[in-house]
């Protein structure tokens, strides 16, 4: 059975650093681009980061780029966000979702074809 779990979500300052997970069942991710995305109330899910299969290639949203990395170990089968200086508006829900043999670039666009985990929360309030 296909699964993503994310965790690692919390309550943070401005400023502070975070690293999520999302652990994954072989099913869906050896060979698999990985990619990671939020949802904030009132507003429609959107792009973070993502990594190809190999972990040879990875992509940012420019709200993002310079202060978030995406990075992925295959022993665990087990992807990656370390998010640094972390805003408010980082605040929201964090999904993690799974696409076979697509590059990096292609997660931008999300479809329901994807493998998808449930969320995890991440707060970012003085």
């Amino acid at each position: 059975q296909a699964q993503l779990v994310e965790s690692g979500g919390g309550l943070v300052q401005p400023g502070d650093s975070l690293r999520l997970s999302c652990a994954a069942s072989r099913r869906a991710y050896s060979g698999y681009a990985m990619g990671w995305y939020r949802q904030a109330p009132g507003k429609e899910r959107e792009f973070v980061a993502s990594i190809s299969w190999n972990g040879g290639y990875t992509y940012y949203a420019d709200s993002v780029k310079g202060r978030f990395a995406i990075s992925r170990d295959d022993a665990k089968n087990t992807v990656y966000l370390q998010m640094n200086s972390l805003k408010p508006e980082d605040t929201a829900v964090y999904y993690c979702a799974s696409r076979p043999g697509a590059n990096a670039q292609a997660m931008e666009d999300m479809s329901s074809d994807d493998y998808w985990g449930q969320g995890t929360q991440v707060t970012v309030s003085s």
